[in-house]
């Protein structure tokens, strides 16, 4: 029936004053209904997944449809579907409100624990209880392991507890407790809880102690002998007739920490409970019995659709049980519904619905309290996940006491935080992961974070010595802490006692220099006094201006590594303002590390979400389309890239959801959300003409993507109405369809993309899947192989590989996806999937030559992948970030070093990658060498067994030769070049040392082959500065040098040096090749004597100040100091001018947070250079080596182990190989640096912007 009347048998509704959100959104359903003459509900069935019922229900106001059932009824009246899910989710947060009732208990905890009081409503874990109960009745020390988020508190709390407390009463009933306790370590755990060690006195019953987070006995406290003591008195439980019952809870990734401890290690090898993933039986139960004893009831699809969606790692549960508290929350009845549960955010989406929400509603002042809060009650890890950190309550004093209540409110009140008498913590540790905001507040404040940790442990220290002068701060650490909270700063960042400590070490530190300088002092102040008032008042003008520029200078540089994790091209404009007022080491070391990252361009002018990007065949220009109904044209040709091109191009009345230029770059396509396909004429880049009439199609529904194949003559839109359609466009003013419509989805064609042979098509759709279609030419698609299910969401994206074997896809479950295309049937899956991203991946795009994969999310970043070998891709750098709202396009510029993307923050942003970082590599890197001259680079990769070589002589252009050095068969572990350039030696795995004629870079010829140069591996090679001999030290522990003068005839020069009891790391000459230092698996450096090389001998002994693997050695230039860098984390200097007597210079250097791998020193002797383990490159003065200090800030970048860093001769390059894959070149010349930055990034540090940034400060131009 159609008409203007209501559908038969449909309830009338009244959507006046006395409505409720959930009837008067039925009634405005109906409206549209009615705006397009009553389409009977069959009708409307016919071309949505859903049946009439359904549809006819959403508008019946009994309760609040799901948002698919809603799309589906407002596509087939043509409605706006952004526009009705906006409405949507306002009526299902109105409807929450109604609901909730704030006298009736939650049947679920949300992201809090269960407590004893909740043994109710704790479902689930009968079975784990049971076993946990007799194994804690049958051993007095017991632990309970299981990863983060598998419920072990809530295990220990919720039901161990209850049932010790009411063992039963039948004959066999054990007695109950005499007492529970229940503690976690904290940061001094035995001076906090010495007396809840004690069992209940005089009394026949056990005295039962629960220790939960166990791990913060390594990640809270710091002082080991403390944490041991702690640990003995617990296990003092464990002898018999002790009166003490013990139960640990412990994060199973420091189950290699508890082995530290061999009494712990012994108590837990028959007593311990691992805590897995739920059955679904024991899902079901915790989904569905918490609300039945609320008297609710669950929609079965919902409980179906929770058991898919928690992971089988059982770190899902905080989220479902959060999500399940929200869908109560948001329910209109006594039904827990899919829509109430859509409405909440879904599993994952609901906390950060939550948190997103209360932060929202704090003020400017408020969110950034709450962002110093939260971060005060996070403990970053070190090679381990991070954690939660409980703080005081008095700790969290570092705003406003008004500001600082409310915050703690919101928080407290949305279960994001719990609040006990003394001490706040994160509810969940899964915050940590599911919160976007909160990670990249953490990973933008790492450094410092650590830094607060010290320093808060530190301040314990002091205060419990009764501020004694000799715990404060000085030297490297009290530089640090200065750096990291500037003087302005800390009033906000620091509670008052760690203000106390860090201006009383400061005081002292300037005392101390007084005293020094207290007779040169004294004669200044006669001088000056005799000089006259005129010449100070000169001085304290001076002095004033000083203390003022120091102020502006720490005021930009700590808004720059506030924003370092969140804004890269921003950051480095801030450091380069700095740069103006003042060179320092530190900064010229953040300036190097901000040229390596790949920097961005921010173009404003799109009024709506941006939706796509497109590049112009010839790089020149850049399209961008939006929902504001416009395509926009940007000149690329400039430095930086960007200018705006002519005027906007319009589709009236629509949504552009896609662009596209045709190979020849003489088309460029738009569709929108009314089935709307546009073309222009784009020969003329600043004045596009439009060609012919838009066409509509698609019935009317959204067309999301657009693609010309390979050809130009053909062009393919994907749609909402489920099919793909192929048009002629040799015509263009009048496209003309090609064959019939290819049925592609149920719901909603995502994604198309052509072969780069142009005879296949690929489609993404909303429904999961990936398609294939084999095209005749003609306009007919037939299907290539069977459909795959390729996600477990819809799919946004899709696009091949250049070689069009490979095919990506992008997934709203987060992930992307690789597939094997080379066959003629589907796709093959290639490898597990790539799951970085933390919210739904909306568009893939390959680089020109295919090594590269970008992939664009709705966690506001960007990500680069080495799909070089696409069965085993890696990650290339951190997150890309830069934009404030989630991306829905990306795409590569010709020239491969570019890329465009654009979102819903309604920006463009142009990226450039460093062309300084290398990746054309598959395999991990072991090694990198520069030539004597700066000409060449070569770096060994391990699996491939090969060396490759890169022209060098253009800073900032490396090139690629194209012939490798080639006949290892073995992972390469080291390389070097001879001191005339000319030969190249490496070192493999299998024990042969080989070396090459590098005279022809572009030719390599082998020359040489040394087969059994050591057993077990040659891990380290290097020639002697006059060039005639090689050392190679290996796995056999010895060292060999060979005469190589005549490369034809090389031979051992003397016998095997053999003093080391373990594997040789590293070997290196002094300058003047007399003496030769080593490093050993063994933990010693050695020096030896080997003026005849034919009778080397070892002098003096050896040097073991590491006390664990020795991995790098290298000599100074001028030969007086020998560094070497350990598995210790640390890095030596020593005093070798007498190599009998090496002696150790000043302190260890520390700050590399993993092992040390290579060390080398800069040829003016001036600078050290380190890698290690922590991914990490620093850079050490040691212009004095007794008294070496950091050049500022790591230089970071890298992935994985940095296993090998290399000056150039000039100086002005490090360079540094990884196993992430890549090289990378860091330009130490700051003046290169900064016009790098200054070339790559714009539109972020605009003077508006400065001004909410620093609002004291008068805006500097900083390019």
């Amino acid at each position: 029936m159609s008409g203007h009347g209501e559908e038969h048998g449909e309830r009338r509704l009244d959507p006046g004053a006395g409505a409720g959100p959930v009837q008067r959104f039925a009634a405005d359903l109906r409206a549209l209904r009615e705006s397009v003459e009553c389409p009977t509900y069959q009708v409307m069935a016919r071309n949505v997944p859903f049946s009439a019922t359904a549809l006819s229900q959403a508008a019946a106001g009994g309760q609040l449809p799901t948002l698919a059932v809603t799309l589906a009824y407002v596509g087939s009246c043509g409605g706006d579907p952004e526009e009705w899910e906006r409405r949507w989710r306002e009526t299902g947060a109105q409807a929450a409100v109604l609901s909730a009732d704030a006298d009736v208990r939650p049947p679920y905890r949300g992201l809090t624990r269960y407590e004893p009081d909740d043994a109710a409503l704790f479902f689930g874990r009968d079975r784990l209880v049971d076993r946990l109960t007799a194994l804690t009745r049958r051993h007095r020390f017991t632990a309970v392991f299981g990863p983060s988020g598998s419920g072990k508190s809530s295990l220990l709390r919720a039901g161990l507890i209850p049932r010790l407390c009411d063992p039963g009463s039948g004959p066999d009933a054990p007695a109950p407790p005499a007492a529970v306790r229940i503690l976690t370590p904290g940061a001094e755990p035995l001076r906090a809880h010495a007396d809840r060690l004690v069992p209940v006195p005089d009394t026949t019953a056990d005295t039962w102690l629960i220790v939960d987070q166990f791990e913060e006995l390594y990640t809270l406290c710091t002082d080991p002998a403390e944490r041991a003591a702690f640990i003995d008195r617990l296990l003092a439980a464990d002898v018999p007739g002790a009166a003490l019952r013990v139960v640990i809870a412990v994060r199973a990734d420091f189950l290699g920490r508890c082995a530290e401890h061999p009494a712990l290690t012994a108590a837990l090898q028959d007593a311990t409970v691992l805590v897995g993933p739920m059955s679904r039986e024991e899902l079901t139960e915790a989904v569905v019995r918490p609300a039945a004893a609320a008297g609710l009831v669950v929609e079965g699809a919902l409980t179906a659709r929770l058991l898919d969606e928690v992971d089988d790692g059982p770190g899902g549960l905080p989220l479902m049980s959060h999500a399940l508290l929200e869908t109560w929350r948001h329910r209109t009845g006594r039904t827990l519904t899919g829509s109430a549960y859509e409405a909440a955010g879904g599993l994952r989406g609901a906390v950060v619905r939550t948190a997103e929400e209360v932060y929202g509603a704090l003020t400017a002042a408020q969110a950034d309290l709450a962002r110093r809060i939260l971060l005060r009650l996070v403990s970053p890890g070190d090679n381990t996940p991070d954690t939660r950190r409980p703080a005081e309550q008095t700790e969290l004093g570092l705003g406003d006491p008004d500001d600082t209540r409310a915050v703690l409110d919101h928080l407290v009140r949305a279960r994001l935080l719990t609040l006990d008498d003394s001490t706040v913590e994160l509810a969940h540790e899964a915050l940590i992961t599911a919160w976007p905001r909160l990670r990249r507040w953490i990973d933008a404040e790492r450094d410092r974070l650590r830094v607060h940790r010290t320093l808060s442990e530190a301040t314990r220290t002091w205060l419990d010595l009764g501020r004694e002068s000799a715990a404060l701060y000085a030297g490297s650490r009290l530089a640090a802490a200065r750096d990291a909270f500037p003087q302005d700063h800390r009033s906000t960042e620091l509670t008052p006692s760690e203000q106390d400590f860090l201006g009383s070490s400061l005081r002292r530190r300037r005392r101390a220099g007084w005293l020094l300088r207290g007779l040169s002092v004294t004669l200044a102040l006669l001088v000056l006094i005799a000089s006259g008032t005129a010449v100070v008042a000169l001085r304290l003008r001076d002095t004033a201006r000083n203390e003022r520029d120091e102020a502006v200078f720490g005021r930009i540089t700590a808004e720059a590594d506030r924003l370092r994790g969140t804004n890269t091209a921003l950051t480095a404009r801030l450091d380069v303002a700095a740069l103006d007022m003042r060179a320092t080491p530190g900064l010229r070391t953040r300036l190097a590390a901000d040229a390596g990252r790949v920097l961005s361009t921010r173009l404003s002018g799109h009024k709506g979400i941006g939706s796509a990007v497109a590049f112009a065949p010839d790089g020149r220009t850049l399209a961008s389309s939006g929902h504001d109904g416009t395509v926009r044209l940007w000149d690329m040709t400039k430095a930086g890239g960007g200018e705006p091109l002519g005027e906007p191009l319009r589709v009236t009345g629509a949504t552009v959801g896609a662009v596209a230029y045709s190979p020849d770059g003489a088309l460029l396509a738009a569709v929108g959300n009314r089935g709307t396909l546009r073309l222009w004429d784009a020969r003329d880049r600043e004045r596009p003409r439009p060609v012919g009439r838009p066409v509509v199609s698609h019935e009317g529904k959204s067309v999301v993507d657009v693609a010309f194949a390979p050809d130009g003559r053909t062009l393919a839109t994907a749609g909402a109405d489920g099919t793909v359609r192929l048009w002629d466009t040799r015509v263009p003013a009048g496209p003309a369809p090609l064959g019939r419509p290819v049925a592609a989805d149920p719901r909603s064609v995502r994604g198309v993309a052509f072969s780069p042979d142009g005879r296949t098509l690929a489609t993404a759709g909303h429904t999961g899947t990936v398609r294939l279609w084999r095209l005749d030419g003609t306009g007919g698609a037939k299907p290539r192989g069977e459909p795959r299910r390729a996600h477990e969401a819809p799919v946004w994206s899709v696009a091949f590989a250049p070689d069009g074997r490979t095919l990506a896809t992008a997934g709203y479950d987060e992930t992307v996806r690789l597939w094997d295309v080379s066959g003629s049937g589907g796709p093959r899956p290639l490898g597990d999937p790539l799951a970085a991203h933390s919210a739904a991946v909306w568009a893939v795009a390959f680089s020109p030559d295919g090594h590269t994969l970008a992939t664009a999310g709705l966690d506001d970043t960007m990500i680069l992948w080495n799909v070089a070998n696409p069965k085993y891709p890696r990650q290339l750098g951190e997150p890309l970030t830069g934009h404030t709202e989630g991306l829905w396009d990306v795409a590569f510029a010709p020239d491969g070093r570019t890329l465009a993307t654009t979102g819903a923050d309604r920006s463009v942003r142009v990226w450039h990658l460093p062309e300084n970082v290398l990746t054309d590599f598959t395999n991990p890197l072991t090694s990198v060498a520069y030539a004597p001259k700066g000409l060449l680079l070569a770096a060994a990769s391990t699996d491939d067994a090969l060396v490759r070589l890169w022209d060098v002589r253009r800073r900032g252009r490396p090139r690629p030769l194209p012939r490798h050095l080639t006949g290892h068969e073995a992972p390469v572990q080291s390389v070097a070049f001879a001191p005339d350039g000319l030969t190249v030696a490496a070192g493999a795995e299998d024990g042969t040392v080989r070396l090459w004629d590098v005279s022809a870079p572009t030719s390599p010829a082998p020359v040489a082959t040394l087969p059994d140069a050591h057993r077990g591996g040659a891990l380290t090679v290097t020639f002697a500065p006059d060039g005639r001999t090689l050392a190679t030290g290996g796995a056999d522990g010895r060292v060999r040098l060979w005469n190589v003068r005549d490369p034809d005839d090389v031979r051992p020069a003397g016998k095997p040096l053999v003093a080391h009891t373990g594997w040789i790391t590293s070997v290196a000459f002094a300058p003047d090749g007399r003496a030769l230092a080593t490093g050993s698996q063994d933990g010693t450096a050695r020096l030896w004597d080997v003026s005849d090389r034919d009778r080397a001998r070892p002098v003096g002994v050896p040097l073991t100040a590491h006390g664990d693997w020795v991995n790098s050695v290298a000599y100074s230039p001028d030969g007086d100091t020998l560094a070497t860098g350990g598995r210790d984390r640390t890095v030596r200097l020593w005093d070798v001018t007498e190599p009998g007597r090496a002696r150790p210079l000043g302190e260890e250097l520390t700050g590399h947070r993993g092992g040390v791998t290579s060390v080398t020193f800069a040829p003016d002797g001036r600078t050290l250079a380190t890698g290690g383990e922590d991914h990490a490159v620093h850079l050490w003065n040691v212009t004095d080596p007794a008294r070496a200090e950091p050049f500022g800030h790591e230089l970071a970048g890298h992935l994985d182990t940095v296993t090998s860093v290399a000056f150039s001769p000039g100086d002005d390059t490090l360079a540094s190989a990884s196993y992430d894959l890549t090289a990378r070149l860091w330009t130490l010349d700051t003046d290169r640096a900064v016009r790098h930055i200054c070339a790559r990034t714009g539109g972020d540090l605009t003077p508006a912007r400065w001004r909410d940034l620093l609002p004291e400060l008068a805006f500097r131009r900083t390019c």
